[in-house]
This record gives structure tokens, C-alpha cells and sequence, in this order.
């Protein structure tokens, strides 16, 4: 019996050995086709084959530190620095970026498109109590959202104020059918086909940018991590070749990120 244990131990570690190297990312690169894009690239160069799970970045995070990813792909640097300070990742890759932007109805009832900054575009939301959907779903996106908030001075709270608990797609669908305002990455709103009498109404301030890092998890906390592909990976994404394909993605003819590995 034990005999037949070991040797089923064997053949499961051996099956986990030669699974595709498992990368916990965020909602919004998934969504953008980002990595419809750029995988078939990374894995006919390498022969890595890659699955991704797309998830919030606090549920990505929570997933690499259970070890259930070799490599991190989010958004957040403080998640990101306190993950690597906690012993669970190894070090932090920026690779690219974009920005987030205010969506909302077109004829912008709370007149976010004169506001001179983002704090006061959020206090115009929260005086005229316009309905906002937020993801509320401790992702990236939404701790960057609940940090604006903070700045404006203002705890956003009320039937204006609508939870999705929900991905970026998702949470674009409910703003669509309510005519809402929301916080949504550049990348996902120009791959979202739903857009309704939605627009852009607030746009291009520094406070907005959306930096992307990869980590590599930290086999010392999990031996089986994949680190041989997962560095493989990080090489390849922050190289001149890999910076040059982010460049080269576009979504109907839009910059959808920026390299910048540096």
C-alpha cells in the first residue's frame, strides 16, 4: 500500500511539473484580449504554455499567496510591495501601463466634464447623488477608486452609491443599463461593445495612472512554484521583444498599454 501511495505522489507531482505555468492576473488585461493577443506570441517562442486566472487583483493576490499561482500580474503597487515584504513574492517587474478614466452618461448631469480635478469631479457626483456603480470587489480598479474617494474628502455611501461586487465587464453592463457613473480602466472600456449613451467625461489626470507589475512567487513559501518558466516569463515581458508586442497591441486602433520595463 504505502508502496502504491509514493508512487501515486510521483505521478501527481510529475503531472503537476508539466502543467502550463499558471499566471493570477487581473480582470482587466483578460478582458481587453491582451492576452488573446500577446500569449500565442510568448508561448511560440518558448514553448511555455500559460493559463490565466483572471480574478481582482486582491483575489489574485490571495490566490498566489495560497500558492495556487507561479507568477502575479496586477495593478496595485501597495498590495503589490506589501505581498514581496511578506515573503510571498519575490521582486516586482513594472511593465506597463495606461490610465483609468471616468465613465458616464453623455449628457454628464454632474458636469464632471468642467471639473478641474478628479477630487472635484467625485464631489460633483456625491453633491448631485448621480448613481455610481463601483466594483466593490477589492480589486485594483476599486482600491484605486475608494483612494479618490479618500482624497475628496468624501465617504461615498447612499442609494447612489451601488456595489457591483463584479469585474470590469460586468460592472461597464450595469453602468450601461442604468446610465450610471463609474471608474473603469482605458484598456476595458475600449474593448467593451456595450457602451450604450456612455462616454468618456473625465480624462487625463496624473492621478490616474495604471501601473502593471509582474512578481514571481516565492518558492520558499511554496517549493512546487514553477520558477525556471515563471522568470522565462518575466524575461520575455519585460525584454526589447516582448515590450515591442505590448506596443504593437491595439484595440480599434487605440494604445491600449504602454511598455515601460525599465
Amino acid at each position: 500500500m504505502k508502496i502504491i501511495i509514493i508512487f501515486s505522489m510521483l505521478i501527481s507531482s510529475m503531472s503537476y511539473a508539466s502543467d502550463s505555468l499558471i499566471v493570477a492576473s487581473t480582470t482587466s488585461t483578460d478582458n481587453s484580449g491582451f492576452y488573446q493577443y500577446i500569449l500565442p506570441i510568448f508561448e511560440k517562442k518558448t514553448g511555455i504554455k500559460v493559463k490565466i486566472i483572471a480574478q481582482g487583483t486582491g483575489q489574485a493576490i490571495e490566490t498566489a499567496r495560497r500558492g495556487d499561482a507561479d507568477i502575479l500580474f496586477v495593478h496595485h503597487k501597495p498590495s503589490e510591495l506589501k505581498f514581496i515584504a511578506n515573503g510571498f513574492g519575490i521582486k516586482r517587474y513594472p511593465v506597463m501601463y495606461n490610465d483609468f478614466i471616468i465613465i458616464g452618461p453623455k449628457n454628464d448631469p454632474a458636469d464632471l466634464k468642467h471639473s478641474n480635478t478628479i477630487e472635484m469631479a467625485f464631489q460633483n457626483i456625491a453633491r448631485t447623488k448621480q448613481e455610481f456603480i463601483s466594483r466593490g470587489d477589492d480589486s485594483g480598479t476599486n482600491k484605486k477608486e475608494l483612494r479618490l474617494w479618500a482624497n475628496a474628502n468624501i465617504t461615498p455611501q447612499g442609494k447612489w452609491y451601488i456595489q457591483s461586487g463584479s469585474g470590469m465587464g460586468a460592472t461597464l453592463n450595469m453602468v450601461s443599463a442604468s446610465n450610471a457613473y463609474t471608474i473603469s480602466d482605458r484598456s476595458t472600456w475600449l474593448s467593451f461593445n456595450n457602451k450604450g449613451d456612455l462616454g468618456i467625461v473625465f480624462e487625463g489626470s496624473k492621478k490616474l495612472f495604471n501601473q502593471y507589475s509582474i512578481i514571481s512567487v516565492n518558492p520558499k513559501k511554496h517549493p512546487h512554484i514553477k520558477m525556471k518558466k515563471g522568470q522565462a516569463f518575466i524575461d520575455w515581458f519585460i525584454s526589447a521583444e516582448g515590450q515591442k508586442h505590448i506596443m504593437n497591441f491595439k484595440i480599434k486602433g487605440q494604445q491600449a498599454f504602454f511598455p515601460d520595463a525599465r
